[in-house]
């Protein structure tokens, strides 16, 4: 990702996720009851303004960096103008924040506009609902699951998604700071589509990881600024499918950011955590439409545990899986579906967003340390909560009511247990 300097944002306040309010209370009901058992999936299997505080590694050369207000995160409100901007006032909760606040960092699962769902970019219609659940979060990141391009061939898959720059901005406006794009779909109509998807990356208005003009750039981080805590989100996927083995990034060609083999992954993440304060990594992995993590998702899990990662998390199997502590890495195996045309039943549209709260102050201390010596130092992540929504007809997820959110997350809290993960650092 070339090194960029953004357009300004107003700042926002900090802070976890308020459930959005829409309509469609009925359908949610229904889904909500699919996450009953967790960890086994009913469905049969179908084809179907501070600076940036650590420089930079040299292998990171290529990384996006967005620098945060003081008391602002990284997306805002729709752009508006400079002049606009500066005079936009800052809301009061905002001034309460300082450098040692807790950063609260929003993961949300496979986003497209395919179908019904295409209209959000056009005719002012688009997610601005999503800015209740998105926006108050530093750092937002979700999983765009299609090629940006209106050329190419289809390549030879049973699935193909494409969409237009417009995702990007729309993708922007609903509280969205970055999106990975190392998945099984962003190279679905060839080479022609992966040229003009990475002109969409150049230009566009958020961060863009895990897919680039060359491996260097497609491992390369995102890193945000906040409060002068650096956070550096990188992104691949392990989908062992036809885009990972026709369209992988290498020193010499463009593609995306592939781990079926961990070793470049690990060794971007050592490199991320040796320059800044909080390591993300976010991935596209696990076997679809299963409620467990299957068993390369736990064994790279485990290396990038090691490896130095704070956070991990990712999604591709459609169903949400369990999250919690690996040692001292967070993680969150599954997402699900976020934006998405629902086109298999209720189990599709479970959803949700995933807060994870970190400690900046003990993220600080550690800076500079490599991984082994971070790794065995405490966890600098202090919470993770879901929030329960589900995709309406529309493609848009919406609050439930409060009994569907129950059960939903208690569904999510015992979903933990197949993923084996912790409650508690």
């Amino acid at each position: 990702i070339d090194a960029t300097t953004l357009p300004p944002r107003t700042p926002r306040p900090g802070g976890m996720r308020r459930a959005i309010r829409r309509g469609g209370v009925g359908a949610l009901l229904v889904g909500a009851t699919l996450l009953t058992s967790a960890c086994v999936d009913p469905e049969p299997e179908s084809p179907a303004a501070a600076t940036t505080s650590a420089p930079p590694p040299a292998t990171a050369a290529t990384a996006a960096t967005q620098t945060l207000g003081a008391t602002g995160s990284a997306s805002g409100p729709a752009p508006a103008s400079p002049a606009a901007t500066a005079a936009t006032a800052v809301p009061t909760a905002t001034l309460a924040l300082t450098a040692d606040s807790p950063i609260t960092l929003a993961f949300g699962g496979d986003v497209h506009f395919e179908g019904v769902v295409a209209r959000l970019l056009t005719g002012g219609v688009g997610l601005g609902a999503l800015r209740t659940v998105l926006g108050p979060a530093d750092v937002a990141v979700v999983n765009l699951e299609t090629a940006i391009t209106d050329r190419g061939t289809e390549q030879p898959k049973i699935y193909h998604f494409r969409t237009s720059p417009a995702a990007l901005t729309t993708l922007q406006q609903a509280g969205v700071d970055a999106v990975s794009m190392a998945n099984n779909h962003a190279v679905d109509y060839g080479a022609d589509g992966l040229a003009d998807t990475l002109a969409a990356q150049a230009a566009s208005p958020i961060p863009v990881v895990g897919i680039g003009r060359d491996a260097a750039q497609a491992f390369a981080p995102a890193v945000f600024t906040v409060r002068g805590t650096t956070v550096a989100v990188l992104a691949s996927t392990q989908v062992d499918d036809f885009t990972v083995h026709a369209f992988p990034a290498t020193d010499s060609r463009p593609g995306i950011a592939g781990n079926l083999d961990d070793t470049r992954l690990l060794s971007a993440v050592r490199s991320a955590r040796e320059a800044y304060d909080v390591v993300v990594v976010f991935l596209h992995w696990g076997s679809d439409y299963v409620g467990c993590p299957d068993g390369p998702q736990v064994a790279t899990a485990t290396a990038l545990s090691r490896a130095g990662a704070d956070v991990v998390v990712g999604g591709h199997s459609h169903r949400v899986q369990g999250a919690g502590w690996l040692g001292r890495t967070y993680i969150g195996y599954g997402l699900g579906n976020f934006v998405w045309l629902n086109s298999r039943g209720p189990a599709d549209a479970v959803s949700g967003v995933l807060t994870v709260a970190v400690d900046p102050v003990a993220a600080r201390a550690g800076r500079g340390q490599d991984a082994v010596q971070r790794a065995a130092g405490p966890s600098v992540v202090t919470s993770g909560t879901w929030t329960p929504l589900v995709i309406g007809a529309d493609g848009v997820p919406v609050a439930p009511g409060s009994a569907a959110a129950a059960a939903q997350n208690d569904a999510w809290s015992q979903a933990r247990t197949c993923a084996r993960l912790a409650s508690h650092p």
